[in-house]
């Protein structure tokens, strides 16, 4: 269903994305996960039509979205990270205006309003104003305008930014029920557990390369070692930094180990003066988290937001 074949974007002398390949099957959900700034909306925004690439290509069902702009878009369904709604026009007519641009009329066009309303909660708002939801109220409505034509191609950029528990278990829902139906989903979002509770395929994206990819279960089995985390106030400490193994990370180290808790009492004898600068410990499970860690060296929430988006 989609193709992105060497994709390269630049703003600048900033380098963007730096050569994606991605292929997303139909029925499929595609988790693309990256710190802030490592490329996601770029990369979403280049599928969706919104910007062009500098280099490479992007085909859905085999139509290029650059060549054949509008025969594309009728096949996608775009929710960016920004809410967009009228204000002024009811629930109702935001979801009806949005499905008769994309083609639904009269009874399909009824229909498809009623389903997606129902699916994300909004049905006792219909008769609301945009201006008058609530932050979690307008994500949902957000994300049902993406979705009311039944799109076979959906991208969603980071769908739960600011959501209540409701709006997210809700979105992640109907995110699952759009791929058991066949739809092809792009997920972008820095939220790792959310992909690990949808199951999605996963793709790794970091300074504008896809750095690792594969199935949930596949990655985690590859690079999910457990690991040993330990924060100083300051350097760390030689005796613990000459591990075999250790990855230190400004002033934390990371000790990819089986047996972390032996570890710890291996390692905490040779601190002696230095045990007072040791802030934290932390125990890392095999995980998405690990996983980032194997592959990049860094810790998923602590690597610095970039530019370029």
């Amino acid at each position: 269903m989609l193709v992105v074949d060497g994709v390269r974007k630049s703003y600048g002398a900033t380098v963007a994305l730096d050569g994606v390949d991605l292929v997303v099957e139909a029925g499929s959900i595609l988790g693309l996960l990256g710190p802030n700034g490592a490329g996601k909306t770029s990369l979403v925004s280049i599928v969706a039509g919104l910007r062009r690439p500098d280099a490479g290509a992007v085909r859905v069902a085999g139509i290029d979205v650059v060549r054949d702009p509008h025969r594309a878009h009728t096949l996608i369904g775009y929710a960016p990270q920004e809410t967009g709604v009228y204000p002024t026009l009811s629930v109702r007519d935001n979801l009806r205006f949005f499905g008769g641009l994309a083609g639904l009329r009269k009874r399909e066009l009824g229909e498809r309003v009623d389903a997606v309303g129902d699916a994300l909660g909004l049905t006792d708002l219909f008769d609301r104003r945009g201006s008058e939801l609530s932050g979690g109220e307008r994500r949902r409505l957000h994300t049902a305008i993406a979705l009311v034509h039944r799109p076979q191609l959906v991208l969603l950029d980071e769908p739960t930014t600011g959501a209540d528990v409701r709006t997210r278990s809700e979105i992640l829902r109907l995110v699952r029920t759009l791929a058991d139906e066949g739809s092809a989903v792009v997920y972008s979002t820095h939220y790792l557990h959310e992909i690990e509770e949808l199951m999605a395929t996963v793709a790794f994206i970091d300074h504008g390369r896809i750095v690792t990819r594969g199935a949930l279960a596949d990655l985690i089995r590859q690079h999910g070692t457990s690991a040993l985390v330990l924060t100083f106030d300051g350097r760390v400490p030689t005796a613990v930094a000459s591990v075999d193994g250790a990855v230190v990370d400004r002033s934390s180290v990371r000790i990819p180990t089986p047996d972390p808790a032996g570890m710890a009492a291996r390692l905490l004898p040779r601190l002696s003066a230095a045990t007072a600068g040791l802030l934290a410990i932390e125990v890392v499970r095999p995980s998405l988290e690990s996983v980032f860690l194997a592959v990049t060296g860094r810790h998923y929430d602590r690597v610095p937001a970039e530019s370029a988006a």
